[in-house]
Formats: C-alpha cells, structure tokens, sequence
C-alpha cells in the first residue's frame, strides 16, 4: 500500500484519479482537451515512475513533478507549462496565508503600487496590511473553481480585501443631501445658509463617503447643486451692505462684487480640501469626480466659472491639483457652439484643459446621453469611468447609485487559447462570461449579508438608493438592486493579435472583429439582466495595477508572444496600443463605437504634445462631437513643474529656468485620474513611457485631418 504524505504531514492512501484529474483540468484550461485514453496513459506513467522507486510513502511535492514529467515526456509540453503555472500559484497562495509575515515585511518595506493614489507612509502600510489579511480570507473563503480563476487570471475579482466588507463607487446625490442635512456619526450638520459651508460639506460628503467604500466618488451635477446657496449668500451681503446705508445701483454693483470673491473663496476652498484631506485610515485623498458645465441658471453658471478658474490657479505655487478629476459636458444648443449661451464656459473648460489635463469632457448629444437628458435625467460618469443610467429595479439615472462591484476578463488569454480560431475564441468568452456571472453573483450572496449598520454613512444618511427607509439591522440588498454589477475586459488589442495577427488599429477586418467581441460582451449582460432583474453592464476596465498583473500570468505559461506578451502590460479596455502611431481622426473613429456598447463606464484618451492650445483642445473635442456618437474624451499629455516655484517646464527642460531647482514633478493621467509619476506601478509605468502623441493637423471649423 503506497501513502502520500500531504504539506502538514497527514498521509493519505494514494489515489491515481486525482492525477487524472489534475492533467485533465490543466488541459481544459489551454484548451488542448485530451482524450480519456490519452489521460489514462499520462496517469499511468506517473504510476510507473513510483514503481520504480518501491516507496512506501512519497510526498506531494514528489508526485506532483513526476505528473510534469509525464507530460513532458508524452509531448503535452503546453499543458505542463499550464500545470506547472497553476502549481506555482498555488504554493505561493500556501505561503502567504501560512505565513503572512512575510507580505507584511514586503509592506514594511514599500507600499505596492496597485494604486496611485496611495502613498507610502504610516497609513497606507497600515492599510495594505490589513487588505492582504482580507484578501486571503475571502479567496479561501469562496468556492475553490472561482478563487482558480483569479488565482491563474482568467477573471481578476477587483478590490478583492472589501469583497465582503462594502461596495464600490457612487455618484452622491450632493443638493438633496446637503438641503436635509446629515450626521458623519458624531452629531448632525445642519444645512448650509452660505456658499463657503456648502463648499467645505460637499468635501466632507465625498471624505465620508469614501470612508464607507472602496471606489471613487462624484457630485454628478456640482455646478447647479451649488447654485442652490448662492442666492441666500447673496441676500445676506445684501443685508450686511443695507446695514451700512448703502442703496440704489451701488448697493447691486457692490453684491455681485463681494458675492464673486465669496464663490471665488468658496471654490478654491475645494480644490485645496481635495487635495489635502485624507480618507480610508488616511491613506490617500478621496478619488472625487466633479461634473458641472450644463449650468440651469446664472448663478450655476457663476459656479462653474469659478471653478473652472480657481482650479486652473493650481495650488499654492501653482503646482498641478491632482484631485478632482473634472467632467465638463458639452451640449448642443447649451455651450457647444458660439451661439450658444454658455459657449463661453465650454471655451474656458478647454483653456484650463490646455494647461491642467482637466477637465476631461463628455457629449451629452451621445444618443445614449441625450436619451436620458430628454427625459429630464443629467447624465454623469467619474474618473474611473462608473456610468449608468438605465435601472430595472426603480427610477432611472446616476444621482444616488453607483456601481457595486466589477469584475474583469482577460481577453488575451483567451485569444491565446483560442490558437487562431475565432469560433473557438467565442466559445472560451462565453464560458468565462458565465464565470463572470457566477463569481458577481457569489460576491451579492455575500455583501447582502451587510446590514445598514456596516456602511453607517452611505447607507445610513440615506445617500444610496434603495437605503431609504431602512433601519440600522436591515439587510443592505435592496441597495445591491439599485446599483450596477460590471463585467469588464482588457487588452482587447493583444486579444486581436493573438487571434488574427493584427489589433484594430491596422485593419478593417480587426475593427469588425473587436466590435463583434465587445457586442457579445453587451449582449450576455443585457441578458442577464432579464434573468437575475439586476442591473448588469459592460465594462471597459480602467486597469491599473491589473494591467501588469495579467501579463505577468500569460508569460509564465505561453512565454513571449509578438505582440501580445512581449512587453509589462495589456492596453486598456478597448483602447488603441499606446506605442502604436494613429491620427486623432483615426483614433476617435476606431473608438467612438465602443462607448456606447460598454454602458458602465468608458472612455477614450487623445496623447498630445506639451501644453495644447485651447484652441487644439476645442478642435479634438469638436471632431469628435460633431462627428461620432463617442462621449467621454480625455486630452493627454506630461506635466512638469517646479516643486520649489511652481514654474511650469517642458519635457526638453531638466532644471527650472525660473529658479534653477532641479527638483522637477511629473504628472500623467492613469486609468483616468492624476497621479505623480513616481506612483505609478511596474504595468503602468512601462506603458506611460511607450505612449505616442496622436497624429493630426486642423482646418477651419474643428475639421481635423
């Protein structure tokens, strides 16, 4: 009787059908099916090498490479690489819930780079710390065959340490809330009678927020929620200047006058607040997204103006604000065109976007958009993209709902597995879809699980649809209904090379293909919808620290494949390769289609040169409006200034030429919000330095050619 001694020293009588099993698993995966006899001939092998050894007892460890060696030796070398992957993945897994002392020293040492927006200091390793512990406990804690898959990278689970602690993003309902009041969980605020309070509790709101979740946070329509308390600011100046005997044109002249630096006042205070104030155990500042340009009155108008301007002022030397990431919604008939009569905001929004990368725009004539804005619903997304509207569940919209939790499918992978045959291809996606499905309704079987309690401000002040009305002890599901549940994708490009030979950059035939992929993708999540009466979408993944992790995966088991695995990251979502040269005509056209089809988030970058025109911004913004049924636009390019002086540089310039400081800060865009360059991760980083500026030249009327 042979024994096969597990990692904790038990022995156990050996069983050949685990190592049929286990070759059998491994070549589903590649999708290299092996016959039964074929199978039985590998397992037999592996029996044979024991034989041969005449032990008693033989480890796991021991067994486990006479299984590699089998496949080696029968000529199942693809498989071998995929077992030994999965292997190695899994021992590594072993290590660190055995001993997570050793993730914790790594933390100690330098704090990962998952996200740019997290720091290195006490906080953040604080943070990390405990997000590891979470993360193995929920991964074990799930069924085996969903932990396998992010576990090998098939589906990446996001934010994998709050999968049973709190839910992703939410688009706050910021003028209902503040005209009623609140309580952060240490006595009420009561509603703001002046500009400067509401300004300073609209940050509070997004701080307190972000404390609850682990995603970004927006005001879906700051501009008019803000207008809200310029007219009681303006009758207390009016009573103040009556006070003092002032009467007539003076007295007027005088209001608007000491009303403007008080808005002025008040907005500066945001972006300072924004940039300053930390959340989740002081880790990081709020990822706060703020949407206004589509003001219903003059006093909105005034906001977004001022906002606009104080945001452009920069910080205190200037420096560049990294947060709030800005949307500026651009309207026919509202500010697109010089007729229009706010036309001057759109043209202001583009020459802050010439010096600050922000705002980044969205096209409310997008037929998507005007849908809902006919319908009296302002569209709104954020920096991460979250964007919904639709709701099967209750009242369409974004205000108060948000996304609950995404999941991401590795579109190369499959494209790899698929080995050039495009039916295959499909095959494989529509399995991983329904693994999707599968681990986005475990993780709802868990979070409802949350009561009203465990999210005490969102839920508990009644921020989030489907809250109302509940008390402390309820279940928080009826929020989970109102939200939306994502399944997004990567590296849709690398997918298309893998498959063809080409991405959709370069030819027609990969254009029509990649559009068919991501339809298909729209199309099972609009049938899940009917099937499970929750809102389901599809998602173009903003991959950050995701982009690496991916590759790294398909390299170990593939190897270096041209143009798919040959670099430190998969390009995002549906995007054109960063390094791959295209006009903006090109670009938008390619994309455009896109945007509509992945209806929980999306969005579209243009790389330019140093410091655009405002003029070339509008030019961009316009083709694409004017042109495409595309909606959500960001304009890339490197910021450089002077930490000292707060001197803008160009890339030619290694020193300030104002002050002669060599001590230089860069800024980029990641996965659509700010960052210093030197928070980007390993993934990131890498494709920051191969990105290319758009090619592209302009006529008359924002024509570009």
């Amino acid at each position: 009787m042979l024994y096969v001694v597990k990692r904790d020293g038990r022995e156990v009588k050996f069983n050949s059908q685990k190592i049929s099993n286990a070759i059998k698993k491994a070549s589903n995966e590649i999708g290299e099916k092996l016959k039964e006899s074929q199978v039985l001939e590998c397992t037999q092998k592996v029996i044979n090498y024991i034989e041969c050894e005449k032990k008693e007892k033989i480890s796991v460890e021991e067994v486990q490479n006479l299984v590699e060696k089998a496949l080696v030796e029968s000529g199942y070398k693809n498989i071998q690489r995929a077992y030994s992957s999965y292997r190695k993945e899994r021992t590594r897994v072993r290590e660190i819930k055995s001993d997570l002392m050793k993730v914790i020293n790594k933390i100690g040492i330098e704090t990962d780079r998952d996200n740019a927006n997290v720091g290195n200091n006490f906080s953040s390793k604080l943070l990390r710390i405990a997000s590891e512990s979470n993360k193995w406990h929920n991964l074990y804690n799930m069924p085996k065959y969903l932990a396998k898959a992010h576990e090998i990278g098939e589906v990446y689970f996001h934010d994998l340490d709050s999968y049973n602690l709190t839910i992703n993003c939410l688009h706050i309902p910021t003028g209902e809330i503040l005209k009623k009041g609140f309580n952060t969980g240490y006595g009420t605020i009561k509603p703001p009678k002046r500009i400067e309070t509401a300004a300073e509790l609209s940050c509070i709101l997004l701080q307190s927020t972000q404390n609850d979740m682990f995603g970004g946070q927006s005001h879906p329509d700051f501009d008019n929620d803000m207008a809200e308390f310029i007219e009681p600011t303006r009758e207390e100046i009016r009573k103040e200047l009556k006070s003092y005997g002032i009467e007539g044109e003076k007295l007027e002249s005088l209001i608007e006058e000491k009303l403007n630096d008080r808005v002025h006042q008040a907005m500066q205070g945001v972006v300072y607040n924004l940039n300053t104030m930390h959340s989740r155990a002081g880790s990081q500042v709020p990822f706060s997204s703020i949407n206004l340009g589509i003001p219903n009155s003059k006093d909105a108008a005034l906001v977004c103006e001022v906002f606009l301007q104080e945001y452009c002022k920069g910080l205190g030397k200037g420096e560049q604000p990294i947060f709030p990431n800005i949307i500026f919604r651009v309207k026919q008939g509202v500010n697109r065109e010089p007729e229009d009569p706010y036309y001057y905001l759109y043209k202001l929004a583009c020459e802050v976007a010439s010096k600050r990368m922000n705002p980044t725009f969205m096209n409310i004539d997008a037929d998507f958009n005007k849908e809902f804005y006919d319908k009296g619903y302002m569209p709104a997304t954020m920096g991460c993209r979250t964007y919904l509207m639709k709701n099967i569940n209750g009242e369409p919209g974004c205000k108060g709902r948000g996304n609950i939790a995404p999941i991401t499918i590795n579109l190369p992978r499959i494209g790899i597995e698929a080995n050039n045959d495009i039916d295959k291809f499909f095959e494989i996606l529509q399995e991983r879809l329904v693994l999707a499905k599968e681990a986005l309704l475990h993780r709802y079987s868990v979070l409802k699980n949350l009561k009203v309690k465990d999210l005490p401000f969102v839920a508990g002040q009644g921020l989030m649809k489907g809250s109302e009305n509940l008390s402390s002890d309820d279940s928080i599901e009826p929020v989970l209904k109102q939200g939306t549940w994502g399944i997004g994708f990567i590296g849709l490009a690398e997918a298309l090379i893998a498959l063809i030979g080409e991405h959709h950059g370069e030819s027609q035939r990969a254009r029509e293909l990649g559009l068919r992929i991501v339809s298909f993708i729209r199309q099972y999540t609009d049938k899940l919808i009917e099937e499970t009466r929750l809102n389901w979408s599809c998602y173009a993944t903003p991959a950050e620290g995701l982009s690496g992790k991916f590759i790294k995966h398909d390299k170990r088991i593939y190897g270096i494949i041209k143009g798919v695995t040959d670099k430190d990251y998969y390009t995002n979502s549906f995007h054109i390769p960063v390094s791959y040269s295209i006009s903006i005509k090109d670009k938008i056209e390619i994309e455009a289609p896109y945007h509509k089809l992945c209806n929980a988030g999306h969005i579209s970058y243009i790389e330019v040169d140093d410091s655009p025109s405002p003029e070339v911004i509008m030019d961009i913004i316009n083709y694409a409006y004017k042109n495409t049924n595309i909606s959500y636009i960001g304009v890339n390019f490197h910021i450089r200034y002077c930490k000292d002086c707060g001197e803008s540089l160009t890339s030619n310039e290694s020193k300030c030429p104002k002050c002669n400081s060599r001590d230089i800060q860069g800024i980029s865009r990641v996965t659509g919000y700010l960052s210093l360059d030197e928070r980007f991760g390993p993934g990131k980083y890498e494709e920051r330095i191969d990105r290319r500026s758009h090619t592209g030249s302009y006529k008359n009327n924002y024509e570009i050619i």
